[in-house]
């Protein structure tokens, strides 16, 4: 899990690579400048970043502030997938695509409830972002791009990543942003949470109040960009927004919401509450909640067929097991209490099939289940049942029912892998536990990027992108390849090369 100690190590090993300056370099005294910076941006992570990157290069003065003590955001232990057509990589290698294709595909999978507006902009600018970031240096995967990767795939090679996930793409964006810093357009200001944003008579955002070291400091700007992600590390505002308690503690711990309650003092409003999706699931550490996750356990039929079954807190088979959609099965978790389920099994199962979780051996998921928390065994099915907290009645008909399926070779719910019956003591129970660390809630925006209030018209000089956005707004309710740290580069990026700056400001 990532907390604020690996954060303040991440910072020193960035510094040892000459991507950050030292703190002292990054105090600014704001209260004594005579004239505004052209862009404020909150929040210095995947959509920040390229933001002050591209307005230093267009001239303009930036302040980028951050509340935690290193820049990178999410970029820090995410994957960095990315998607994006028509880039150079695909015409190299032959591959025939275009923005409208990848409009195409995103409307397909999220099954038409993303935001066909934002999700226009994104495609096209995706393109263009990706070959900047190789022309800088990011080297993707050998055999890259690939059609997808664990979700519903595309119709074509445009999927994208680094050896080092996020990292490879943090990489790039800080030496890009250093050399604009060595410019002196650009003043960095960490460990510096933003508090409120400053209105005018007329309404319209001419800065931002921040912490510093215990003080609160003024700085002022002809447009203040959103930019601070999500709101994965705050319980709380998750259940508010989504509806569903936050069960897993994995998420970047500065993802605390600040953009929306920001955007919302200034009559911004929130949209995509109607839009959460969980994951198909994972082991945790422990049976708390949220908890830290312990290992996964392959529940890809394509990758491994499925030998046991898997049931809800009533002791109910919820899907099939063998279900190829992923993105049926995580439909399907959704309205199970808590969104949990149970990988139910035998001691003949255990020995016979294919592993299901890396790296661990038979004797590792033996220990495991002795423990009796997360991992349970028991001689009976009923006594298995009530160390996993599943309705024993439940249980005992669900396995005689599928036991009976096996027999017969016809699956009450249509599997066709139906390798063995559950029929040989020990039993063995995985409580699975679905999650989401993406926020899908978001500000409202127009295709502009500008914040809006709830009767659509703009917020002068407030703009938002990134996960403050909401990943419901280009991937919907659903998971869809690289339409989250995609889209936000490439907003950062638009936004930089194209809010005014300077005299143009006032226009």
């Amino acid at each position: 899990m990532l907390n604020r100690r690996t954060l303040l190590t991440t910072t020193a090993s960035l510094a040892s690579l000459g991507l950050l300056r030292s703190a002292a370099a990054e105090r600014v005294a704001s209260t004594g400048r005579n004239t505004a910076y052209d862009l404020i941006i909150v929040g210095a992570g995947t959509a920040g970043l390229p933001a002050a990157i591209f307005a230093s290069r267009r001239g303009g003065r930036v302040l980028l502030l951050d509340a935690a003590p290193v820049i990178g955001g999410t970029l820090h232990f995410s994957t960095g997938q990315m998607s994006a057509a028509g880039t150079r990589l695909q015409r190299s290698l032959g591959i025939d695509d275009s923005a409208d294709a990848h409009f195409d595909d995103v409307m397909r999978i999220s099954q038409g409830s993303a935001n066909p507006e934002i999700v226009r902009l994104a495609v096209d600018q995706a393109g263009p972002t990706l070959d900047w970031l190789m022309e800088a240096g990011l080297e993707p995967m050998p055999g890259h791009p690939v059609m997808g990767l664990g979700h519903e795939f595309y119709s074509q090679r445009r999927y994208y990543w680094g050896a080092n996930g996020g990292r490879s793409i943090l990489e790039v964006l800080a030496r890009q942003l250093e050399a604009e810093r060595a410019n002196g357009r650009i003043d960095l200001l960490l460990d510096s949470p933003v508090t409120a944003l400053l209105r005018s008579d007329a309404g319209a955002i001419e800065g931002v109040r921040a912490m510093r070291g215990g003080t609160e400091q003024v700085h002022r700007g002809r447009q203040v960009l959103l930019a601070s992600g999500g709101y994965a590390s705050n319980p709380a505002m998750w259940e508010e927004l989504d509806g569903y308690r936050q069960h897993i503690d994995a998420a970047y711990p500065f993802s605390r919401g600040d953009g929306l309650r920001l955007a919302r003092s200034v009559g911004g409003y929130l949209r995509g509450r109607s839009m959460y999706l969980t994951s198909f699931g994972a082991i945790l550490a422990d049976e708390s909640s949220p908890a830290a996750l312990r290992a996964g356990f392959e529940t890809w039929p394509d990758r491994r067929a499925p030998w046991e079954i898997y049931v809800n807190a009533r002791g109910e088979r919820f899907v099939r097991e063998d279900e190829p959609s992923v993105h049926q099965r995580e439909l399907a978790l959704l309205p199970q209490p808590e969104q949990r389920f149970w990988i139910v099994f035998d001691e003949r199962m255990l020995a016979a099939a294919p592993p299901g979780i890396k790296d661990w051996t038979r004797e590792d998921i033996r220990e495991a289940a002795a423990a009796q928390s997360v991992f349970y065994t028991a001689d009976s099915l009923a006594a298995l049942a009530r160390r996993a907290g599943i309705d024993a009645q439940g249980l005992e008909y669900t396995v005689r029912r599928y036991n009976e399926g096996v027999a017969s070779g016809r699956d009450p719910w249509g599997r066709k892998h139906l390798p063995a019956q559950i029929a040989q003591g020990p039993y063995y129970a995985i409580r699975m536990q679905g999650f989401a660390i993406t926020s899908n809630v978001g500000i409202a925006v127009d295709a502009r990027l500008r914040v809006i209030d709830i009767r659509g018209e703009p917020i002068p000089g407030l703009h938002a992108a990134g996960e403050a956005l909401g990943h419901s707004q280009t991937s919907g309710k659903a998971y869809v390849g690289g339409m989250s740290v995609t889209p936000a580069l490439s907003f950062g990026r638009l936004l930089g090369q194209t809010l005014p700056l300077g005299q143009q400001a006032g226009a």
